[in-house]
């Protein structure tokens, strides 16, 4: 990495703080210039002639496609509604919020907790994990008319707006978002548009998320199970709509609306792109292996087709064996599966088994003959792994089952409707992927992580999973509130808690590296620049960046809240993946020391500097270097840091002073 050019003044570091050279390290990515740049990269490389200077010539576009219009230009097919516009608008908004991990997370857990606002956490994470996450499960509101969702998605609305807006009164001059969920009573003009508001710069944030061949799998209920559908098409294509799962959550009741018990619940699936393919594991298939076909086993499988004379006359004849001459007529109801024309093709390559071919087939008609060779190259293993029915197994349980599973941890219903982690753990499956990385950023009691955890250890998988759960405070009537616990917050970091303790105490042998790591959405600990200032407060925040982090970082627990920020937007992810053992003393410095993908390290250094550390660097070589423009102190802090600048660029090792 080239080494970064320390500014001669502050009045270099004015895009943001923290910063780098080439990287804002301040705020998340903006998602829509993201999406601009690979819409343009895209429409460049297949059609060049529609795009210059950065611009599309849409007329021309259009010319290309072959479109006319059809209809008035202020007419066209979308799903609309009110609030859309702003929806939107959430989409381009970046943060400068972090992940403050908690005291005493484990250095190496595979698995993260974040307690915060789904919506800013997904910023927060745009920039290490894009395109790194091959499942999405969610379970959101259902928008029942019961749900706590409702909120303005500004942090910065002020008391007074907020009082003007809705009437309400709060103690504090600015308003956590966190306070703000309140129940979408249908009664509310905007019933489904604010559900839709809600929902459509999380999926869309989302989706940013997902790997080229990862997928979505969300639950929903006939509420808004039609506008989540029309939602999802727009922002994860039609084409990428994968199926509709329909999911018996319970049994028929007998006192419900028209008479009628609606019993089943939906799932809909979208993928990123056509490179997702789902399958199950069929049975492992019996092969033979014969003289007559040396190394190569062959299985059989049933030679006539399940269409009539009628439908298929060509395939409508009498077999004759060649060897024997029996013969062997077509049923009328159940043709077979070759032509006449076909047949002696078929025979030829030895496709085609007769029941007199060998003695220990018990056949009475002939079949058709298939090679594992083939098999191998058509499903790429033994199993014969086949497509995805929509009709769930039984296996994967109702509501009473999700209730049983959370009653038995916590010896008490604590949390209503859970979903069974043997639901989850289907859609897990189908992935085959034992590497995979798992989000659910609608939590709720932590039943994703559980079916990941579990599933591990069924499979021998390494598969990771983050969840996400806003701390919604809980009513003081529920049976949770007497627990003990305040929010569902509270819920889902017990319920991982006591699965990581009972699959300990199961197997203990192979549970050894099993932990989860605890983040909480917090403000940066650094500074922010403000470009929009007058002349003497710019000279003042010129005078505040000489120390770009807000608090001393001379605690270790300052330190270890740094570092988690940096990786994250650095793009390295969360503390506790990368980092290779506890802070190290370096002639007499701590330093965060994190393994990179070229085996190199990255050194993250936050106490004063001293020449001696130089020293250090100079001979283990890491790929780069982190440090804090206050570690500089002293009469001749610039002279120190030149000096370090010009050594470290000579050993071709990466500087970064924030």
């Amino acid at each position: 990495s080239p080494a970064a050019q320390q500014p001669s003044s502050p009045a270099a570091q004015q895009p943001s703080s923290p910063h780098c050279a080439g990287a804002d390290l301040g705020h998340s990515p903006d998602t829509l210039i993201q999406r601009q740049q690979e819409l343009l990269a895209v429409i460049r490389q297949i059609a060049p002639e529609v795009a210059s200077d950065q611009q599309i010539d849409f007329d021309r576009l259009k010319t290309l496609l072959g479109q006319e219009r059809i209809a008035p230009e202020q007419e066209h097919y979308e799903l609309s509604w009110a609030g859309k516009a702003a929806a939107r608008r959430e989409i381009q908004k970046t943060t400068s919020a972090t992940l403050l991990p908690a005291p005493g997370n484990p250095a190496h857990a595979p698995h993260m907790l974040i307690e915060g606002e789904n919506l800013e956490v997904l910023r927060v994470l745009q920039k290490s994990y894009y395109g790194k996450v091959k499942m999405i499960y969610i379970d959101p509101p259902y928008n029942t008319g019961n749900d706590s969702f409702v909120y303005p998605d500004d942090y910065t609305e002020t008391l007074e707006g907020y009082q003007r807006r809705t009437g309400e009164r709060d103690a504090s001059g600015f308003l956590n978002k966190q306070s703000l969920w309140k129940k979408n009573s249908k009664e509310n003009g905007h019933y489904h548009s604010v559900w839709l508001s809600m929902m459509y710069p999380r999926l869309y944030l989302a989706r940013n998320l997902l790997s080229d061949d990862g997928v979505i799998f969300i639950s929903i209920d006939d509420n808004e199970a039609a506008n989540l559908k029309l939602v999802c098409d727009e922002i994860f294509g039609e084409e990428s709509f994968v199926a509709h799962f329909p999911w018996r959550k319970r049994t028929a009741k007998s006192d419900v609306p028209f008479g009628v018990s609606s019993d089943y619940e939906s799932v809909l699936a979208y993928a990123r792109n056509s490179e997702f393919v789902a399958s199950v594991k069929g049975k492992e298939r019996k092969y033979f292996e014969t003289d007559d076909f040396p190394g190569r086993p062959w299985r059989v499988h049933d030679l006539t087709k399940q269409t009539t004379a009628s439908e298929r006359p060509n395939s409508f004849f009498t077999l004759k064996d060649p060897k024997t001459g029996k013969e062997y007529p077509a049923n009328p109801l159940r043709t077979w599966a070759v032509t006449q024309e076909t047949f002696q093709e078929y025979y030829d390559v030895g496709k085609i088994v007769f029941p007199d071919d060998y003695d220990f087939l018990d056949i009475k008609n002939p079949v058709m003959r298939y090679f594992k060779d083939d098999d191998m190259e058509k499903t790429g293993d033994r199993f014969g792994r086949i497509s995805v029915s929509t009709r769930l197994p039984d296996s994967v349980g109702m509501s009473l089952n999700g209730t049983k599973e959370i009653t038995e941890l916590f010896e008490g219903k604590i949390f209503d409707f859970p979903k069974p982690s043997s639901l989850i753990q289907f859609f897990v499956e189908i992935l085959h992927d034992k590497n995979a990385l798992i989000l659910d950023f609608f939590a709720g009691s932590g039943t994703t992580m559980q079916a990941v955890m579990e599933l591990n250890l069924e499979d021998g998988g390494s598969r990771q999973c983050i969840c996400v759960q806003i701390p919604e405070k809980l009513e003081e009537n529920t049976e949770a509130y007497k627990a003990g616990y305040r929010s569902i917050a509270d819920i889902t970091r017990a319920r991982i808690d006591k699965v990581i303790e009972k699959l300990k105490a199961e197997q203990p042998e192979k549970t050894q590296d099993l932990a989860c790591a605890q983040f909480t959405l917090a403000p940066s600990n650094f500074k922010q620049w403000r470009s929009n200032v007058d002349a003497q407060a710019l000279r003042e925040q010129l005078e505040m960046f000489q120390q770009a982090e807000k608090t001393a970082p001379q605690a270790i627990d300052t330190q270890t809240a740094m570092l988690a920020e940096l990786l994250l937007k650095m793009g390295l992810g969360a503390l506790g993946v990368q980092a290779i053992s506890k802070a190290k003393t370096v002639a007499g410095v701590t330093v965060h020391r994190v393994l990179l993908e070229n085996e190199r390290q990255l050194w993250l250094c936050f106490e004063p500097y001293h020449d001696a550390l130089k020293d250090e660097i100079a001979q283990a070589r890491p790929a780069q270097v982190v440090m804090l423009n206050s570690c500089f102190v002293g009469d001749k802090a610039d002279e120190q840091l030149a000096n370090l600048q010009l050594e470290l660029q000579g050993l071709d090792i990466g500087l970064t002073v924030i």
